[in-house]
Parts: C-alpha cells; sequence; structure tokens
C-alpha cells in the first residue's frame, strides 16, 4: 500500500499504521480516507492479528487542517446537503474488524482527540496532551467523541472535559482511564507494538469473533452520532461567537462571547 502521508509495515502478524505529518500531523478528509484503505486492505490480510496507529512528529494529531479558510463557506453549503465526507470516512476506521492499539505523543486536539479514541487501546506517555476544545471555538464536538469519550472515562468527566474545554495530560489519562499503559516518550512505540503482539499471539478467529462482540454496532452508533454532531457544527459556524472563537484560539486568549 502507497500513501501520501501514511506508511504501512508488517513485523510479523502485527501491522504498524504510520501517519506522517510532523511535526503537528493535522489531518483532513484525504488522510482519513486513506487510513481507512489501509485499515480495510489490513481487515483483509489472514496474516495481520493486530494494528498499531502511530504518528511521527512531536504530537499524534493537533487537530483538523481543511486548508484555505475562503473557500470554508462553500464546502460548509455543499456538506450541509451531502453530509460530512470527514465523519463518512471516520465512521470507516470504526468499523475496522481487528484490534487497534494507539500510540500517542504530545496534542490530540479536537477531532484529533476522537481520531486517538478509535482505537481499542491507548499507550501515552507524559507529554501527551488530550483536548476537546470545542466550546473555546464556540462549536460542538466532533469525530464521534460524543458516543466514544464517555464510554471510556465516564459521563461526569466528559461533561466536565467538554463543557470546560480542559486540557488533560497523560498521566491523569491513564488515571481516568482514558489510557491503558503510560511510558516515558521513548518507550511509546515499543510498548504500543509490544501489546499489539500479546494480543496477536492467540487465535486469530477467535480475536476478530471477541471484538466483534465487544464493540457490535459500534460503526453504526459513530454513524448516529457523527450525524447529529454535524448539524450542530453546522448551525454553530454560522455563529459571531465560532468566529470570535477562532480567533480567539488563534491569539492564545479568551473568547470575548455574546450569545448569537
Amino acid at each position: 500500500m502507497k500513501f501520501e502521508d501514511l506508511e504501512v509495515t508488517r513485523t510479523g502478524h502485527v501491522a504498524l499504521v504510520e501517519i506522517q505529518r510532523p511535526p503537528n500531523n493535522f489531518f483532513d478528509v484525504r488522510l482519513i480516507n486513506d487510513l481507512g484503505d489501509a485499515f480495510e486492505s489490513l481487515d483483509a490480510d489472514a496474516n495481520v492479528r493486530a494494528l498499531v496507529l502511530a504518528a511521527q512528529g512531536k504530537h499524534f494529531c493537533a487537530g483538523a487542517n481543511f486548508g484555505d479558510r475562503s473557500q470554508q463557506a462553500e464546502r460548509t453549503a455543499r456538506r450541509e446537503q451531502d453530509g460530512n465526507p470527514l465523519y463518512s470516512a471516520a465512521v470507516r476506521l470504526f468499523a475496522c474488524k481487528k484490534p487497534v492499539i494507539g500510540a500517542i505523543q504530545g496534542a490530540a486536539v479536537g477531532g484529533g482527540f476522537g481520531l486517538a479514541v478509535m482505537p481499542d487501546f491507548r499507550v501515552v506517555c507524559p507529554e501527551a496532551r488530550f483536548t476537546a476544545n470545542f466550546v473555546k471555538l464556540g462549536f460542538h464536538p466532533g469525530f464521534a467523541l460524543t458516543h466514544t469519550l464517555p464510554k471510556l472515562i465516564g459521563q461526569q468527566k466528559a461533561n466536565l472535559m467538554f463543557l470546560t474545554g480542559r486540557r488533560i495530560d497523560g498521566a491523569t489519562a491513564y488515571e481516568w482511564g482514558l489510557a491503558d499503559a503510560l511510558v516515558e516518550r521513548e518507550d511509546l512505540r515499543s510498548r504500543a507494538l509490544s501489546l499489539a503482539e500479546e494480543i496477536a499471539e492467540n487465535a486469530p478467529l477467535a480475536l476478530l469473533s471477541v471484538r466483534a462482540t465487544m464493540r457490535q454496532g459500534i460503526a453504526e452508533a459513530v454513524k448516529r452520532q457523527t450525524d447529529h454532531e454535524f448539524v450542530e457544527q453546522h448551525r454553530l459556524q454560522q455563529t459571531e461567537d465560532h468566529k470570535e472563537g477562532v480567533r480567539a484560539v488563534a491569539e492564545r486568549r479568551p473568547g470575548n462571547f455574546v450569545g448569537r
């Protein structure tokens, strides 16, 4: 498999899928679709039993990059009618049939946080930073975070993250159950691969069966949730508060919101 910003390597029964847009690894629709293509190809490879999702550079994924903002209104109008292609691509990731371990360093922000929550397990380092900062942008959470995050850390902690826009570090993520292992940055990749190898030692048909049971209906739930999230995002995108939130975050200051 050849991708512009993605590399897939196999060792034994484990595949490493690495995002290569350092240092921030901002995503767009093409990258998420490429990840979907990679996952579907690995699903079809009987020799692969577990996947590791990792990223080059300082940050795992510091959020979305949709390019020229001057074209955003046109894209938004089109998506209002056709739905959001980003979330259609995201559903493909949640439909992956094989266990996925995420190796998370640095920032996982906004939709990048949603991407970090998609795997079955997360190995993080103390420098990891998880942020659902949508309200600071005058915006609604997306990438199915409103479905996936409460299941991992509980409704109350998810509410706290969503309604404050608070950032948590790797140690807090581990304490809250968002991460399954906390290791030093230099050990991050090896620990994630080690967990994948531990999983891949087991009977492959049983792995597929148990995982399908444990994640039953998740792709369908993600589809329903992202449909709702997109409607709310589109509505809020038209507000003055959203425009102010974008400026405020870019200028690293609190937003001056007016409620319209």
